[in-house]
Order: C-alpha cells, then structure tokens, then sequence
C-alpha cells in the first residue's frame, strides 16, 4: 500500500516581527524611509523631530531615538553595506550632537 501523498501547500511569505517593529512602534512614528536617506543629518533630525512629537513613548527623546537607529542597525546586521553603516554611525553622532549629549 503506497503512502498518501501531501497536499501542496504555498509557501508562506515570512514576515520577521522586527520589521513590524521599525513600519509600526509603539514609541515613535517614524518618516518612511528615514533610514534609506544618505544624509546622516537628515536622519538625526528626523529621529529627532519624531522622538520629540510621540506622546506614547515610555523615555526620553534622546533615548527613544537613539533606540530605534541602533535597532535598526542591528537588524541590518551583515546585510547593510559599509557605506551604510557608516552613514548610520555619523546619523548617531549627529544625534548625539542634536541633543547636546556629546
């Protein structure tokens, strides 16, 4: 007696929770594509204007901010290029700077 066979099943599109998290904080809602710009300052300020407008966040600004850029980079993780990360770097010091944390 052969074995049934299986059903083919679609493979399901994997959505990881940690884009959900960047497209849909609870803490700051961010520009679109804040970290696809390639002005590090741009991307301060952003950060900056977003941290500061949320009333849901549960810290300061500064931190709420600098929070999301590094996730953010983690979650690129290898993927980022260099040129990226290294944009993403200075986006932190220009944060740093924005709120006088230097």
């Amino acid at each position: 007696m052969a074995a049934p066979k299986k059903a083919k099943t679609k493979p399901r599109k994997t959505r990881k929770w940690s884009g959900k998290v960047t497209r849909e904080s609870d803490a700051l809602d961010l520009r679109k594509g804040v970290f696809t710009l390639s002005d590090p300052k741009k991307i301060a300020a952003s950060l900056k204007r977003s941290a500061e407008r949320s009333h849901r966040r549960k810290s300061s600004p500064y931190r709420s901010a600098m929070s999301m850029l590094t996730f953010y980079m983690n979650r690129g993780g290898k993927e980022l290029s260099a040129r990226r990360k290294k944009i993403l770097e200075k986006a932190k010091d220009e944060l740093r700077a924005l709120f006088h944390r230097d």
